[in-house]
């Protein structure tokens, strides 16, 4: 049976812009806007490079080369090859070093480019300025990559620390099965109940009449792909960075690793700057949440984003491709305290944080009524059991993660059942200023072969209603020690509101449930229940006092 869907395609190129059709080393040929600044003259270029329409409104790069523009840069905008107006097969995460240096070759030799390129922009549109690393052009000489990272291919549904085995996100899978299939993009909801599960996009695909190269290369074992070629980002010359995360974005853990990583190579720490913000994928602020709709739907909502979405990056590129102010007028990072405003410092964390364990205590109250168990600074010796039933999964409390802070959902609903773990601190009579990693260690014993726990840390309101501030996820096996990242953050605990720790076995349509048995999830056509025991555990939280 087919499956309905809507198919998105490309939307005019708007009257500022000038359209070229690029053509790279093998004769393909990628759709490329040009906007340019008033006056005369040579000027530096802006590159993006995106699978998301150029000219669509979710990306809104024309409101975004006003700002570009005024501020004496060309942007260059296209369509990566494959999609929309591009030429080229669609599949994701191919060919964008070679693409990354040819486009960049190609505005060094136009007669209104001064020679020198930097590059801007969110999610695939942050892989691509690493890929153009990669390529290690000579004129590429500052990145600005927003809620992205290295790691984000197809082969890698949960980028970020590799040490950690990730819950399948089944997320992550719709994506590439919705926007990787073709040229165009296409909007429609799969039949979760499928089995296999798999199965539930097979029928899209029969419409359509294709399938997603990246989607086969994922889903349901995933295949290595080489994205970078012969030099990783890692190990190619240091280029400037500003690496813009989000504290409520879906892929910010993983960004965060980028940063980490890059502190510890000679050279790259030199160039690396932070902007981190209470926001999610889509630029959503903790101060604005809920909101009633996004950008795309509402000009008010994107006015509001413009200035932290575009402004910092201007502020690098004024430094390092200009030149016309110093690396001095910049912080090296610049953080946002949820609830109370930006800050700056030199490193991060900031000096002055430390690292604080509590534990997972009183744990046979934790799957009775809130408060459940204790986040306390003792440790005891207490154990639970938790159960993982697939007849009765726990429902996600968003439609995506992609948009955290557009719901800002109430999560006490899940905290409350009793198939979930929770952990609840002291009320706080000062506030708890949290500035940097948090992580949970578990000792976990499973009646099943492999194992999910997916863990969220909430701050409970004086009114019980409980939102997320991070979340990570770990697959085990066996039994013994599991670590979960659950990512950085910079957060204010205020008086009145307490910490809680909830802990679950499925989170579902957001990630793949666990089929209880060997077999991969995918696959499996019945699912068993099991059966967890949790025996000790810790929180690591960073505070600054």
């Amino acid at each position: 049976m087919s499956l309905e869907f809507t198919r998105i395609t490309a939307a005019p190129v708007p009257s500022t812009a000038r359209q070229s059709m690029v053509r790279m080393r093998d004769g393909v040929r990628l759709a490329t806007d040009v906007y340019l600044p008033e006056g005369d003259g040579p000027v530096p270029a802006v590159l993006v490079r995106l699978p998301y329409d150029k000219n669509s409104r979710f990306v809104f790069m024309d409101t975004t080369a006003e700002r570009v523009t005024a501020r004496g840069y060309a942007l260059v905008v296209q369509d990566v090859r494959g999609k929309f107006r591009s030429e080229g097969a669609t599949s994701a995460w191919n060919g964008e070093v070679n693409d990354g240096y040819d486009s960049i070759e190609w505005i060094v030799n136009q007669e209104w480019s001064d020679g020198v390129v930097g590059m801007f922009g969110d999610s695939y549109y942050g892989f691509t300025q690493w890929s153009a690393v990669a390529s290690q052009h000579p004129a590429l000489r500052a990145i600005v990559p927003r809620v992205t990272s290295t790691g984000w291919a197809p082969h890698v549904m949960n980028p970020g620390d590799p040490s950690i085995r990730r819950v399948p996100w089944m997320e992550g899978a719709f994506y590439l099965a919705s926007h990787w299939v073709d040229r165009d993009t296409y909007e429609y909801q799969p039949d979760y109940s499928t089995r296999p599960l798999r199965d539930a996009f097979e029928p899209v695909f029969e419409a359509i009449g294709a399938r997603s190269v990246a989607f086969d290369l994922t889903v349901p074992h995933a295949i290595p792909v080489d994205a970078y070629g012969t030099v990783h980002p890692y190990d190619a010359r240091p280029v400037p960075v500003l690496h813009c995360v989000g504290w409520y974005d879906n892929i910010g853990s993983a960004q965060m690793y980028d940063y980490t990583q890059l502190a510890k190579r000679p050279g790259w720490a030199a160039v690396q700057y932070l902007s981190a913000d209470s926001s999610d994928h889509n630029g959503i602020s903790l101060e604005g949440a809920p909101l009633p709709a996004d950008h795309v739907h509402s000009e008010e909502v994107l006015d509001l984003r413009m200035d932290s979405y575009i402004g910092p990056a201007l502020d690098f590129y004024d430094v390092f491709l200009k030149g016309i102010k110093s690396p001095d007028s910049l912080p090296k990072v610049s953080w946002h305290l949820g609830h109370v405003g930006w800050r700056t410092s030199e490193v991060w964390p900031p000096k002055g944080a430390r690292t604080v364990s509590l534990f997972l205590s009183d744990a046979q109250a934790a799957t009775g009524a809130a408060p459940g168990g204790t986040l306390s600074k003792q440790p005891d010796a207490s154990s639970v059991d938790w159960r993982y039933d697939p007849e009765a999964l726990i429902p996600s409390a968003l439609p995506m993660t992609w948009v955290q802070l557009q719901y800002h959902p109430d999560e006490r609903a899940t905290a409350d059942r009793d198939d979930v773990l929770l952990f609840t601190a002291p009320t706080r009579t000062e506030p708890l200023d949290l500035a940097g990693p948090v992580e949970l260690k578990l000792d976990v014993q499973s009646t099943a072969p492999t194992f999910d726990v997916l863990a969220k840390l909430l701050d409970v309101a004086p009114d019980g209603s409980a939102h997320m501030i991070v979340r990570g996820d770990a697959q085990g096996t066996g039994h013994g020690e599991l670590r979960l990242d659950l990512g950085h953050t910079g957060y204010r605990v205020r008086p009145g509101h307490r910490l809680a720790l909830v802990i679950a076995s499925s989170d579902f349509p957001l990630y793949v449930p666990n089929s209880g048995t060997d077999e991969n999830p995918w696959l499996a056509t019945l699912r068993k229940p099991s059966t967890q025991t949790l025996r000790a555990g810790s929180l690591s939280i960073t505070v600054l006092d």
